[in-house]
């Protein structure tokens, strides 16, 4: 376990967030200050860390009383020295004779060294500061960098709101992500380098920064009574609804759930090459299909379950015409998205005063290959998920062989199902959607809601001699069960589960044909 000597002369806020966070598993050893009756002290006491003051006499030299530090912290065990506001400049007596001794200042260093770093930053109007992480030496605030990070300036701050802003934003993060490196021996100092291994970038890199420019504040978050804002980064290139302009002026401004709900339509429908329509609710597809026209393929993305569409959000890969546009009000949705809209659609649109009309541009291709979810003190990130099966990848496991058609609907359904929340199956027909069974903690409810589903709210369609698509393996035979006794009469699933023979003899059984993909494609967000 790697020990820290810590030497402050205030209030050590940097020194008790290491304490709290334990980077690497590190700890403090000891919390040493020149300064008597410094805040730092009592609170260290408090939390069972040995203290020790050594203040400085009025005549005596650093290099003494540095010697008298050395003195009285030769009585712990340590491994790093990590200055917090220690208001000493230290000379070759310490910096020789300690471990390696570590400081964070309040700037990007090599900029604004020295006292008053705040105070040089606003005089200098800069728009970016933060924090540097740094290795000792003689020369103040010209060791070697260890690691950095970057805090707005806004042209409110005075020196208050910046100081705790830069601590909060900046030293909070960058010191302990130094003490874990130095924990886990990934620090090389070389003369005036450092190295850390493993920091070479790549798609996971060690630091990330994420820097978005606000767009517009919103009405609301999810509920009324949340705040919420919009932000964009101006670097993606693929085509958003972030960015998308509002056509209908006039019209109320998208929601925090209208961007969700549009963005997750404009992700389903740029699946497929061929015309597709999808409309979204609450981020699941309330149904979706291509066909050889986009009227056509609104009109059975819509029949799947008109009922839920209420309200919903409409995604299209094409230029909407009037005669889509006709069928889009018909119903009352929120949002439209598009790729353009002929004149003549938009004549049509602008008739629903609270309908929004965005217009996202050209499609293009998928640059994003990453995607993340906000935790609370963090976020994950992942590949995103562009995966979809050709028929080479289809493992038939049954007796009974697929149709061609049946294999068209298998990855029509594959390339929809991967907008499922987790649990999620779908049923399909030809490249239409029939039932969607989303988010249920049992695969085999998911089956029946789909099923529910497809008997009850599809219009001019149903379950029979459809094609059942599953997110995640059957972990046994109850879910092809319900799926027979629905009419399903093909299967698409991932397969890997111990009972999957157990699954393909129920499916044979029933002269089901069953394909398995190798891969699954849960949604938990």
């Amino acid at each position: 376990m790697t020990k820290i000597a810590g030497l402050a002369s205030n209030r050590g806020r940097n020194l008790l967030h290491i304490d709290e966070r334990t980077p690497g598993g590190a700890e403090l050893a000891v919390v040493l200050s020149n300064e008597e009756g410094a805040p730092v002290l009592d609170a260290a006491a408090e939390r069972g860390i040995p203290t020790e003051v050594v203040e400085r006499d009025a005549d005596e030299s650093r290099e003494s009383h540095e010697r008298r530090v050395l003195d009285r912290l030769s009585s712990y065990d340590f491994d790093v020295v990590c200055l917090d506001g220690y208001m000493r400049i230290l000379t070759e007596t310490f910096i020789d004779a300690a471990p390696t001794t570590l400081n964070v200042h309040p700037s990007l260093l090599p900029s604004f060294p020295g006292m008053d770093a705040h105070e040089q930053v606003l005089d200098a109007g800069v728009r970016m500061t933060g924090c540097t992480v740094h290795v000792v030496t003689e020369e103040v605030d010209a060791g070697p960098i260890v690691t950095q990070e970057a805090v707005p300036v806004y042209e409110s701050d005075d020196e208050a709101s910046l100081k705790e802003r830069v601590l909060y934003e900046g030293e909070f993060t960058a010191y302990p992500r130094a003490v874990r490196w130095f924990a886990e021996g990934r620090i090389e100092i070389d003369g005036d380098t450092v190295r850390v291994d493993g920091d070479d970038g790549g798609d996971f890199p060690e630091r990330r920064l994420v820097t978005d420019d606000k767009v517009a504040e919103l009405r609301y978050g999810e509920n009324p009574h949340q705040d919420a804002a919009v932000y964009a980064d101006d670097a993606c290139e693929e085509a958003s609804v972030v960015r998308a302009p509002q056509l209908n002026e006039g019209a109320k401004g998208l929601s925090y759930n209208n961007y969700n709900d549009a963005d997750g339509a404009l992700n389903l429908i740029k699946e497929f090459d061929e015309p597709a329509a999808a409309v979204i609710k609450h981020t699941n597809p309330a149904g979706c299909a291509t066909a050889d026209s986009l009227s056509d393929a609104y009109e059975k993305a819509l029949s799947t379950d008109p009922m839920s569409a209420f309200g919903g959000i409409v995604a299209l890969n094409r230029e909407c015409d009037a005669e889509t546009a006709e069928q889009i009000i018909d119903s009352f949705k929120e949002v439209v998205v598009a790729p353009g809209y002929t004149d003549a659609a938009l004549d049509v649109l602008t008739e629903k005063k609270n309908l929004r009309v965005l217009d996202i541009g050209e499609l293009g291709d998928r640059t994003d290959t990453l995607t993340e979810k906000p935790l609370v003190g963090g976020r994950l990130v992942q590949e995103r998920d562009l995966w979809a099966p050709t028929e080479e990848d289809l493992d038939i496991v049954t007796e009974t062989e697929p149709t061609d058609e049946q294999l068209e609907t298998m990855l029509f359904a594959w390339k929809v199902l991967k907008h499922v929340k987790s649990n999620g199956i779908l049923f399909a027909d030809g490249t239409e959607t029939v039932g969607v069974g989303m988010g249920q903690v049992s695969r085999v409810d998911a089956v029946r809601l789909a099923a529910m589903k497809a008997e009850e709210h599809a219009e001019g369609k149903g379950p029979d001699g459809a094609v059942m698509a599953s997110d995640a393996f059957f972990p046994f035979p109850d879910g092809i069960e319900e799926a027979a006794d629905a009419g399903i009469e093909a299967v698409i699933q991932p397969g890997g589960s111990v009972n999957d023979e157990d699954v393909i003899a129920a499916a044979d059984e029933h002269g089901i044909a069953m394909a398995f993909t190798g891969q699954r494609c849960f949604r938990h967000d």
